[in-house]
């Protein structure tokens, strides 16, 4: 068994919280255990400038990382699930999953108190299409601007002097890992509840990506997993994968386990908001992959 573990990562204060948060759950279940971080720079890192959609989306901020994982450089990697592609390199697997953090989304504003509020015409930031088309969904007459940078970077856009933004949307699991949820009393937060803005699939978990052969890195890693919330990944996977879906088109899930019964609601959107597609069912939690697949049947009609 392994003595030590290198964790390949972004540098981004969010991949670095994330980071941590893995490094303890290990040295917590393996108390002799080394762990260090390696940060490696991704695509998503080196062109900041560019649109998330036109650069490709998904697999931006995984290959470099990935890369090294294949090359034994590294011992596993440590995502945001949400970034990382329905299908994974050969070789790589997902060692593991700890519990889910809170999965919704978050307007935050230093106007007003909530979305519905807003004024006609207001300018709302997010550089993703999936809260895009749903807020255009809900008002047609927002004015959406794209908005790159990490978590820290785009709320300073936000309340700088000569903003012009009326609001953002963030992803409440990131300001909660970073210790910014509600850190200034001149803005107003609102959370976002599932049945007003769908999160992205696999939203607020955090995965541990490693090579199939390396079996000790994974038993290192069982402690880690949390069953819940691996099962609720692979639901919403499975139903991102059933409809070919990236970050090209706006789709988005959410599954939720209570007792034996797993509900899983997904949809997808036309980029403006026009047209929706939007499904839910209820299955055994032990079958997560069935329920994917059938939510994504119904969506696609």
């Amino acid at each position: 068994m392994k003595q030590s573990l290198i964790i390949g990562t972004r540098g981004s204060p969010l991949a670095l919280a994330q980071v941590e948060i893995i490094r303890g759950l290990l040295v917590r279940a393996h108390p002799n255990l080394g762990v260090d971080a390696k940060i490696i720079k991704t695509s998503g890192d080196r062109f900041v400038s560019m649109s998330l959609t036109a650069g490709g989306g998904k697999g931006l901020f995984t290959k470099e990382i990935e890369e090294q994982l294949l090359s034994d450089e590294i011992h596993l990697a440590v995502h945001s699930m949400k970034d990382l592609p329905t299908l994974l390199p050969d070789g790589l697997t997902i060692g593991a999953v700890p519990a889910r953090e809170d999965p919704h989304d978050v307007f935050v504003s230093r106007r007003v108190a909530t979305l519905d509020e807003l004024p006609p015409g207001a300018r709302v930031a997010t550089s993703s299409i999936r809260r895009k088309a749903q807020l255009l969904a809900r008002r047609p007459d927002l004015q959406i601007e794209e908005i790159r940078g990490n978590v820290g970077t785009r709320l300073k856009k936000l309340t700088e002097k000569n903003s012009t933004l009326d609001g953002i949307i963030l992803a409440a699991a990131g300001l909660k890992r970073l210790g910014l949820w509600e850190q200034s009393k001149a803005l107003h937060w609102q959370r976002l509840e599932i049945d007003v803005m769908i999160p992205a699939v696999a939203q607020g978990i955090i995965a541990c990506e490693v090579r199939e052969d390396d079996r000790d890195t994974q038993e290192l890693l069982a402690p880690v997993n949390h069953a819940n919330t691996l099962a609720c990944a692979e639901a919403e996977r499975v139903f991102l994968r059933a409809l070919g879906g990236g970050c090209q088109v706006p789709y988005a899930a959410h599954a939720a386990i209570a007792g034996a019964q797993m509900k899983l609601i997904g949809a997808k959107f036309s980029p403006d908001g026009k047209d929706v597609s939007k499904a839910e069912a209820i299955g055994p939690a032990t079958d997560p992959l069935e329920l994917g697949e059938r939510v994504a049947k119904q969506v696609l009609g």
